[in-house]
C-alpha cells in the first residue's frame, strides 16, 4: 500500500507508535491537575511536552497552549481578537483580512461568521495566478486604513497546492501598523521548518494528525497569551486559556512527533528532488498535464496535478485500484465534484480544476514510491484518455 494524503492527514508515526505501546504499558495515569504525587507526575511529564514543542517551533513554553487542533486554535483567536466580550462591539465595523479563498474552510467560515453576525467587513486579497498572495494589495490597505484592521489572517502553506505565502513579509508589513497577524501553520509544521519567533506572527497553530501524533490534539502559538481569551471557560486548565482536563497523553506525542520531524529534516532536500524528477517525467510523458503551484515555493512533499478533461475522482478511483491513495483536493472538500475555491481564485478552468489529484508524501515515506506512483498514474491517464471524462 502506498499512502500518499500527507496533507489530509498523516500516519501516527514509528516514534510515536513505539512511545504510545510503552507509556500505556508503564503508565502513569492521572489527572494532570491533581495535587497528589500521581498528578504531579502526569504534569510534570506533559510540561516537559510543552518545552520540547516550544523548543523545535521555535517559542517559548509559556506561549503554547494545548488544544484540540487548528480549527479550535483558529475559533479561539478570532474570538479573542474580535470580540471576547464588549470588545465585539467596539470592534464592529472594523475590517477582517484573508486572502482570496486560499484559506482552509476553518478560517473561511469563522471569517464568515463575524462578518455575518457581528458587522465587520471582510476583505479579500487576491492571488497571484501562481498561488501566491498580491502583496502589493496587502501592503497598500495595510497603508491607507491599517487603523480600521481588526485582523489579518493568512496561511503559511496551502493544503490543495502546497505553495508557501510570504508569512514572514506579511507579519513585517502588520507589525509595521500595530494589526494583529494570525498564520494558519496547520500545513506548514510538520513539512518544513518554522520557527515561530523569527515568523514575526501574533499567533500560529498545528495539528497533531498533520504530522504523526494523536488526533485530536493541537497547539496555539501566542506571542502574547495574554491577549488570549478562553472559548472553554471549565476549571482554569491551561492557565485559565482553555478548560477541561488536558489530553494529556495526546499532548505527549506531539512533542514525539515534533522531535521525529526535526531529526528528519535532513531528508527535506531528497524528497524535494525526487518529486521534482517525478513531476519531470509526468510532464515529459505527458505534455498536457498541468502541475498547480509549480511556479511557486511549495512544500517539498506536494503535488498538485490535472490532465486536462479527465476527471480527478476517476483517476483517484484507478490509484485506489491499485492500493495507492491520493485526494482530488482538500479532505474537506473531496466529496464535490466540481473546481475547488481555491483553484477558482487563481484562475483555473473547470477542464484543469475537475481534474485534479493531489499527491502528498511525508519525510518517513520511501521515494521509490514516486516511481510506483508514476507508474499507475501514467495507466490511469492512457485508461481515461480514451474515454474522457468530461
Amino acid at each position: 500500500m502506498i499512502y500518499a494524503d500527507y496533507n489530509g492527514s498523516a500516519p501516527i508515526c514509528g516514534e510515536v507508535k513505539d512511545y504510545l505501546i510503552k507509556r500505556l504499558e508503564d503508565g502513569p495515569f492521572s489527572n494532570p491537575n491533581a495535587i497528589h504525587r500521581m498528578g504531579t507526575k502526569v504534569m510534570m511529564g506533559m510540561q516537559n511536552a510543552r518545552a520540547v514543542c516550544a523548543k523545535v517551533l521555535g517559542a517559548k513554553p509559556s506561549q503554547l497552549i494545548f488544544n484540540s487542533g487548528s480549527t479550535e486554535s483558529i475559533a479561539t483567536v478570532f474570538y479573542s481578537v474580535l470580540c471576547g466580550g464588549p470588545e465585539c462591539k467596539q470592534k464592529s465595523g472594523r475590517d477582517i483580512i484573508i486572502t482570496a479563498c486560499m484559506e482552509h474552510s476553518a478560517v473561511l467560515n469563522t471569517a464568515t461568521y463575524y462578518r455575518d453576525n457581528h458587522d465587520f467587513t471582510l476583505k479579500i486579497v487576491p492571488a497571484l495566478e501562481n498561488g501566491v498572495i498580491d502583496m502589493n494589495v496587502l501592503n497598500d490597505w495595510l497603508n491607507d486604513y491599517g487603523d480600521r484592521v481588526a485582523l489579518v489572517s493568512i496561511m503559511a502553506a496551502n493544503n490543495e497546492t502546497g505553495v508557501v505565502q510570504p508569512f514572514r513579509e506579511m507579519a513585517e508589513a502588520c507589525n509595521k501598523k500595530g494589526v494583529t497577524f494570525f498564520s494558519d501553520t496547520t500545513q506548514i509544521i510538520g513539512k518544513a521548518p518554522f520557527n515561530f519567533e523569527e515568523s514575526g506572527a501574533d499567533f500560529a497553530c498545528m495539528s497533531g494528525h498533520k504530522l504523526g501524533a494523536l488526533t485530536g490534539t493541537g497547539i496555539l502559538i501566542a506571542k502574547d497569551p495574554t491577549q488570549l481569551k478562553p472559548l472553554i471557560i471549565g476549571g482554569g486548565q491551561e492557565k485559565g486559556l482553555r478548560g477541561g482536563t488536558q489530553n494529556y497523553i495526546g499532548n505527549e506525542t506531539l512533542a514525539v512527533a515534533l522531535t521525529a520531524f526535526e531529526n528528519k529534516l535532513d531528508k527535506m532536500v531528497a524528497l524535494e528532488k525526487a518529486r521534482d524528477k517525478f513531476e519531470a517525467k509526468l510532464r515529459e510523458k505527458f505534455p498536457e498535464v498541468v502541475i498547480l503551484g509549480k511556479e511557486a515555493p511549495r512544500l517539498a512533499s506536494t503535488t498538485y496535478v490535472a490532465y486536462p478533461g479527465i476527471h480527478g475522482q476517476a483517476v483517484q478511483i484507478e490509484l485506489e485500484s491499485q492500493n495507492i491513495f491520493v485526494t482530488t483536493s482538500s479532505a474537506c472538500s473531496d466529496n464535490s465534484p466540481v473546481t475547488s475555491k481555491v483553484l477558482r481564485c487563481i484562475g483555473v478552468d473547470d477542464s484543469v480544476g475537475r481534474g485534479v489529484v493531489r499527491i502528498s508524501l511525508g519525510l518517513c515515506s520511501p521515494l521509490e514510491w514516486y516511481e510506483e506512483i508514476f507508474e499507475a498514474l501514467s495507466k490511469a491517464y492512457e485508461k481515461l484518455a480514451k474515454v474522457k471524462s468530461f
